[in-house]
């Protein structure tokens, strides 16, 4: 109860009362101490003046000092309280009292000590219990002191009776405060209690209720602004509601898979979609690395959300009998801290079905085209033998040999890509990772040499004996640095780099030549695109070299990324992991 801000009020107004009567009771009583003090000393320095004390000394022997001293005992104000005292300075013996009811105290007092001294002792003990005053007389040969001492018996009575007084007014004062602070307390309380009541409704849903406002103060502004704060808290969620039932309506009813995981790991939601594809039960407790570890995602909560500029990636999972491209992205709270990643798994089954049986048929029709078109290269090329005498045969004959030229390239492409659809194919052994490249870079730099080109070639770090399909990855580098080649403008630069990152190596080729446009470059990868279709078909082109690029280096598990602006050239990063002959991709 003691804790309520109505008798912290209450208190406050007690202890300012209390505070109050405590200095002015304080500052009262030293006042009239102080007063008394000074009084006394005025009234005896009003009596002993100089002339007064000429008449004392007067040689009249000790009768004349003790009868003249008598006649101004009334002036002195000999009472009850004050008395005066005549005393011998030869031996220290009482010559004549004027006793009211002081005894004589101890004659080593500071002021006698002064009076005998030949000075005349007025000082005030405030610590003592008595005041007194003393002054030295000449009388003759004889030396007398004339002493008063007061026993403040009047003065302790008045601050008795001061401080009974103060005592009271502070027991008044109370009953006062206790009153006043009681009934201004519950002004201020009352409102509050109400809005606190009013809070803990809104916080269990009850928007219904208004608190009536009663008054124009600061405390009547705040009820308003909380009326109006409840009624746009309640349209607020009853927003929220309504797009929070919406989405929920859209996870539940999506044909794709949706998972969310918080910043620990922690499954957050995961839509019935998501539940079916990986059969998880109602509940299932998951986490993030243990989960998309099982699933051979090869993919870590920190990788995401630390190692990754974009933070997000694209995976493609077969797990059982499906087929997944799952996407994953780091999402942020309103602070832009880290929340946690959203996981959107995409069933691709079909499609992936569809892909393996286009791959299928083109490596079949590939297979069996060669054999014909070997066939009409030969009886193509008899012919033109044959009809030395006929020029317009024989350009007949060197279309057709041009075409078929062209179109065995393109078989013998789709059936280079068909073996790179099975990693299995690659035919890996040991061997030096920078003669691979400097042999191919210095066989580009011949055919580079008609157009201008200058092409080098260094390595950021020394590199590794790599384990890979050597043929395969030389094919890869002359078809990136030949598209260098054929996209940047005579006397252009093109640049090769190569080095160690931790369990990877990279090699990086640049050129300055045309480059390649925005909208463009998330296709470049796709069989038979062309960015310039007339430029490749002009130059012998089929398509399908990036293509083969990329799956050269996914079966070997790597990665590739492009970055170009038009007309300031070519960026092409390639990734590979370094394996050891044991090691399995």
């Amino acid at each position: 109860m003691f804790k309520s801000l109505q008798w912290k009020v209450v208190s406050m107004f007690l202890l300012l009362v209390l505070a109050i009567l405590t200095i002015a009771g304080t500052f009262l009583i030293l006042s009239v101490t102080d007063f008394y003090n000074r009084l006394f000393t005025e009234e005896m320095d009003a009596v002993f003046h100089p002339a007064f004390i000429e008449q004392l000394e007067i040689d009249g022997g000790e009768e004349y000092l003790v009868t003249t001293l008598d006649a101004y005992i009334a002036r002195m104000g000999i009472d009850s309280y004050r008395s005066c005292y005549v005393i011998s300075t030869k031996n220290g013996a009482v010559v004549k009292s004027f006793a009211g009811g002081s005894a004589l105290p101890a004659t080593n007092t500071p002021n006698m000590i002064e009076a005998l001294s030949g000075r005349v002792g007025r000082e005030i003990n405030t610590q003592s219990t008595y005041m007194d005053y003393a002054i030295p007389i000449k009388n003759g040969d004889a030396g007398y002191v004339i002493y008063i001492v007061d026993t403040k018996d009047e003065l302790t009575k008045v601050i008795q009776q001061i401080f009974s007084i103060i005592l009271q007014s502070l027991m008044l004062g109370f009953v006062i405060s206790i009153v006043l602070g009681y009934f201004l307390s519950r002004a201020i309380t009352t409102p509050i209690s109400n809005l606190t009541k009013r809070a803990k409704l809104l916080s269990e849903g009850d928007f219904e209720n208004k608190i009536e406002v009663k008054s124009d103060d600061e405390i009547g502004t705040l009820t308003k602004t909380f009326n109006d704060m409840s009624a746009k808290l309640q349209q607020n969620l009853i927003e929220i509601s309504g797009e929070k039932n919406k989405v929920e309506v859209m996870l539940l009813n999506m044909t794709d898979g949706i998972m969310a995981f918080d910043a620990l790991g922690g499954v957050m939601h995961i839509n019935p979609t998501a539940k079916k594809m990986f059969h998880l039960r109602e509940g299932e407790d998951l986490h993030f690395d243990e989960f998309f570890e099982s699933i051979d995602a090869n993919i870590k909560m920190g990788d995401l959300l630390y190692f990754n500029d974009k933070r997000k990636c694209e995976r493609d999972i077969l797990f059982e009998d499906i087929s997944l491209k799952v996407n994953f992205v780091a999402f942020e709270d309103e602070k832009d801290n880290t929340s946690g990643v959203l996981v959107v798994l995409h069933d691709t089954t079909k499609q992936h079905k569809l892909d393996v049986s286009r791959r299928e048929f083109v490596a079949n029709v590939s297979h069996e085209l060669r054999t014909p078109l070997t066939t009409l290269k030969t009886y193509a090329e008899t012919l033109y033998e044959m009809l030395e005498d006929n020029p317009t045969a024989r350009g007949f004959l060197d279309t057709v040999m041009n075409e078929t030229d062209r179109m065995t390239r393109l078989v013998k492409d789709l059936l280079v890509l068909s073996s790179l659809d099975h990693s299995m194919h690659l035919n890996k052994t040991m061997f030096p990772l920078r003669t691979l490249i400097q042999d191919v870079v210095s066989t580009m730099k011949m055919v580079a040499k008609d157009q201008g080109h200058k092409i080098s070639f260094s390595c950021t770090t020394p590199l590794p004996t790599f384990y890979a399909d050597r043929d395969k990855l030389e094919q890869l580098l002359y078809n990136i640095i030949s598209n260098s080649i054929k996209y940047t403008p005579n006397c252009g630069k093109i640049e090769v780099f190569a080095g160690k990152i931790f369990n990877d190596v990279y090699i990086k080729i640049t050129d300055n030549g045309i480059g390649i446009p925005e909208k463009d470059l998330s296709r470049i990868f796709e069989r038979f695109y062309r960015v310039d279709k007339a430029r490749s078909r002009e130059q012998g082109g089929t398509g399908l070299g990036l293509a083969i690029s990329k799956g050269i280096i996914d079966a070997h598990g790597g990665t590739v990324k492009i970055t170009s602006k038009v007309g300031r050239g070519t960026e092409v990063l390639i990734t590979l992991p370094i394996l050891q002959p044991e090691e399995k991709m």
